[in-house]
């Protein structure tokens, strides 16, 4: 029997884009064993019923293997995902491979069937990831190293010779041109193994936005599990439609909070903390060179001042109660909308 994909398609106050991402999976899913949810993160804006009146009247939804599920609360990206996950096939039984579909995110000709075909002839993979390019077509970077002190002094120093010297501890990598494995991939195109899901937990729901696929990924590798970048899979993405991010006036604190909650985790408190001292080290030669050399602001403003405040007041306060939700399986009838 052919393997038995779930396709997870997260919407918060999107509808319409989301509906569009949606109808580009199902063109991608024909020929598969696959089912679609969109899970509605608690939108409070109409989106639940916009969708809902879509898929009951729009013609390619029509019996499409399709169905519409709220999380009931906005828990972030990744408790989104996981209510999704959770939800399993809609006869309660559990897929063999979950795909991560981002609502303003757009697969392209053979890109699910490329990542399935992967994870089915590479055992080691425990998740696999798409070639990511603008609508205009320019290649986005979705392929990652994890994070460390060293890469936090790169990225903020923004400095050619410390660039150089640092270059294999720089979290983005290249882009690749051929498939290979990476430490971590964005979550926009990410298909995962349900088995390894079952092994390692789903998403920590501890984060509301940013550094939770950093962070599976991380749980995966430290359980044996490799990640790769497939080259042939090939996926359009907006980006930053829900998070605003590309307009930031101040970096919000759900970022900073995911960012210290990410290096605590998995590095400890001292490490977090030495994270931070690198990154205000290379933030300070920056903006020495941006009064000497009149360059251009590159981070949104007061950035380091608010990292700084935040991680000294995070310091001294309890590490937050770690939330990874398991795989079990839930039902909720009453906040499900089929399409008929």
């Amino acid at each position: 029997m052919d393997p038995k994909l779930l396709v997870v398609s997260l919407n918060f106050r999107t509808a319409e884009m989301t509906l569009r991402s949606v109808q580009f999976a199902l063109r991608e899913m024909a020929g598969l064993n696959a089912e679609l949810v969109i899970v509605d993160n608690d939108s409070g804006d109409g989106s639940f019923e916009a969708m809902q009146a879509a898929l009951s009247a729009e013609p390619w939804a029509q019996g499409a293997p399709i169905r519409l599920i709220q999380s009931g609360h906005n828990g972030g990206f990744g408790a989104g995902n996981n209510v999704g996950i959770r939800a399993g096939w809609s006869d309660g039984s559990e897929p063999d491979y979950v795909y991560l579909l981002n609502s303003d995110a757009f697969p392209g000709p053979g890109s699910l069937k490329a990542l399935l075909r992967h994870l089915e002839t590479h055992p080691e993979a425990g998740f696999a990831g798409s070639y990511i390019h603008g609508e205009d077509g320019a290649p986005h970077h979705t392929a990652f190293r994890f994070p460390t002190i060293l890469s936090e002094l790169e990225s903020s120093a923004r400095f050619g010779p410390i660039s150089r010297l640092l270059e294999k501890h720089r979290v983005w990598l290249e882009i690749p041109e051929a498939t290979q494995r990476v430490d971590w991939l964005a979550g926009a195109s990410l298909m995962m193994r349900q088995g390894v899901l079952d092994e390692i937990g789903l998403f920590d729901e501890t984060f509301f936005l940013y550094f939770e696929e950093t962070e599976l990924c991380l749980r995966a590798a430290r359980a044996g599990h490799e990640t790769h970048y497939v080259r042939e899979s090939e996926v359009a993405h907006i980006g930053s439609v829900s998070t605003g991010m590309k307009i930031w006036k101040r970096v919000p604190a759900f970022w900073l909070d995911s960012r210290w909650y990410y290096y605590t985790k998995t590095r400890g408190r001292a490490y977090a903390a030495m994270a931070t001292l690198a990154h205000l080290a290379g933030g300070a030669l920056w903006r020495v060179r941006l009064v000497l050399q009149r360059k251009t602001p590159a981070d949104p403003p007061h950035f380091l001042r608010d990292l700084l405040v935040h991680d000294l007041k995070a310091l001294f306060r309890p590490l937050p109660e770690k939330r990874i939700a398991g795989t079990v399986r839930q039902t909720a009838p009453a906040l499900e909308a089929q399409a008929e």
